[in-house]
């Protein structure tokens, strides 16, 4: 699981205004989806729009707009939508894992997690619901559900400040509410990380003892790819070298952190630092493992 988007990262089709500021405190701007994607990705945000005037109080209203939206790369227009849908539907969970979910794209980490656990409160006794993707896999079978959402982004936001601890547990409860192994790889891959990190070793290769070779999955793969390597049935080497490959930008920026946390967690600093600058590279600013990176590379003070 990620921020999925179709980019264009040359320079010059950037706006004015940055959309964000990175961890090392410059600019983030919003990239330009390619003339499809865009064209796609427009008439969807009009119908978007239309759903949310035909029923201006609507939940759904306010979820599809925002989402539509954070497509495109306008994650602080989408941010607003959902404060907006907020102020008439207070503590609505939707809304605060969706406004908590830009929250993370934004490096805004700390307001993040107080929607995410806000939500978690209030979807703790109603049965869980599946979400539907803005961005269909290619079976067009949706993976995750309400509560999977929130408790694996709440995760990967106290992953973000350092908080280990906190992830390990999040990333628990979004692996033991999983109903799918597209879920199960991408809860364990963040579950084992963030145990390795918190010096858990033991119970680390005990939370991914279930991943096999031949696994199925629909959209995981690159999760399951490091799995495979987390558990010595894929070696370093042949994850490292697709990072110099064709792959496309999203992969390579999920596929490069889990190498160079993978380097980072046995010793070789010099190696992650190269390997997370590689993941920053690919421009992909929106990706988790691009965030990650980021955040590895500013605690290990190598950014100038």
């Amino acid at each position: 699981m990620d921020s999925k988007t179709d980019v264009n990262t040359d320079p010059d089709l950037e706006s004015e205004e940055p959309e964000a500021i990175s961890l090392f405190g410059t600019p983030l701007y919003r990239s330009i989806p390619s003339a499809e994607a865009d064209a796609r990705m427009q008439s969807q945000l009009a119908e978007a729009i239309e759903l949310r005037e035909a029923d201006p109080e609507a939940v759904d209203g306010f979820v599809w707009h925002g989402r539509r939206l954070a497509y495109l790369g306008h994650y602080n227009d989408a941010i607003q939508v959902y404060t907006d849908g907020l102020e008439q539907h207070a503590d609505e969970p939707h809304l605060l894992r969706h406004r908590a979910h830009r929250y993370i794209t934004l490096r805004r980490f700390d307001e993040a997690i107080s929607d995410f656990e806000k939500a978690a409160e209030a979807v703790e006794d109603q049965p869980d619901e599946i979400e539907p993707d803005g961005q269909p896999n290619a079976a067009g079978v949706p993976l995750s559900t309400l509560k999977t959402n929130i408790w694996y982004h709440l995760g990967l936001a106290h992953y973000l400040t350092g908080d280990f601890d906190k992830a390990s547990e999040s990333f628990q409860t979004c692996f033991d509410l999983s109903e799918n192994d597209d879920m199960r790889v991408a809860a364990a891959d963040w579950l084992y990380m963030s145990l390795r990190r918190s010096g858990k070793l033991e119970e680390a290769n005990e939370a991914i003892a279930f991943v096999a070779e031949g696994m199925n999955l629909l959209e995981n793969q690159t999760y399951y790819d490091r799995l495979l390597m987390y558990r010595g049935l894929t070696h370093p080497d042949s994850l490292s070298a697709r990072l110099h490959g064709d792959d496309e930008a999203l992969a390579l920026a999920t596929l490069g952190y889990g190498v160079g946390n993978w380097q980072l967690m046995n010793g070789d600093t010099l190696a992650a630092t190269t390997t997370y600058r590689r993941v920053i590279e690919t421009g992909i600013w929106a990706a988790f493992g691009y965030i990650a990176a980021e955040a590895d590379l500013v605690r290990l003070e190598t950014v100038n």
